[in-house]
């Protein structure tokens, strides 16, 4: 008996290694590399040099279609999963429609269920409504890129677990300060509709002001005026 109970006791200490590596499998390694092939620094995509060479955009989606997250996988694992394969996709939804001027230009966008997940077709909005906004953590809304112009810049690096609080907290500091999408002062600002769209995302823990404040390098007033800018949705090349 006693040696059953040893032997099911290391079965269970395997199979938690075993799920740990597992969440650990995908390490975003052809994405990475698509991003600085067709990427620059400021988030413009090349989509002219991914249709003549797909080969490192099938892969990563291939990747993510068969590494879909379960519950084993940390928060930061899912989140770092689930904000590259929107970014991959809606790429990929681009160069399937190019050329375009604007996401826009295709019919409901982000309603198209085109997204293969194990043996489930997804739609942008299901990955990004029902799956990362619930996951809690408002910076996605500056990962995330709807591939136009006032988006945040696609990052021209894959986001990954180890590294994900930094690279959130960049994205949300370049996006505020980037004066295209946003301008702020100290009695004034002028912010992307992104922060009217979600606002509830950003005054979870306080106020819309105390949310910005904590990225924005000017200290903003609770007083402070505010508007919100027009949205530019031409493409991000």
């Amino acid at each position: 008996m006693t040696f059953k109970i040893y032997s099911l006791f290391i079965f269970f200490i395997c199979l938690g290694v075993f799920q740990s590596t597992n969440a650990q499998a995908l390490q975003f390694n052809s994405w990475n590399e698509f991003l600085q092939k067709h990427v620059n620094n400021s988030g413009d995509v090349n989509y002219k040099s991914i249709i003549k060479n797909q080969r490192l955009l099938l892969n990563s989606l291939n990747d993510f279609s068969k590494n879909q997250p379960n519950n084993s996988w940390s928060k930061e694992e899912k989140l770092a999963y689930w904000i590259n394969a929107y970014n991959a996709f809606t790429i990929k939804l681009i160069i399937d429609k190019y050329p375009i001027k604007s996401i826009k230009d295709i019919k409901k966008p982000w309603e198209e269920k085109f997204i293969p997940i194990e043996k489930q077709l997804m739609s942008l909005n299901e990955i990004e409504h029902n799956i990362l906004r619930k996951l809690d953590e408002p910076r996605i809304h500056f990962a995330i890129v709807c591939a136009s112009k006032s988006c945040p810049k696609l990052l021209n690096e894959a986001y990954t677990p180890s590294k994900l609080d930094h690279q959130l907290t960049i994205a949300t500091e370049e996006f505020l300060s980037d004066n295209t999408k946003n301008n702020v002062s100290e009695d004034n600002i002028k912010l992307s509709k992104i922060f009217k769209w979600f606002s509830e995302d950003f005054t979870q823990n306080g106020s819309l002001i105390d949310f910005l404040n904590q990225y924005s390098k000017i200290e903003i007033s609770p007083k402070a005026n505010r508007s919100f800018l027009d949205y530019n949705w031409d493409l991000n090349e």
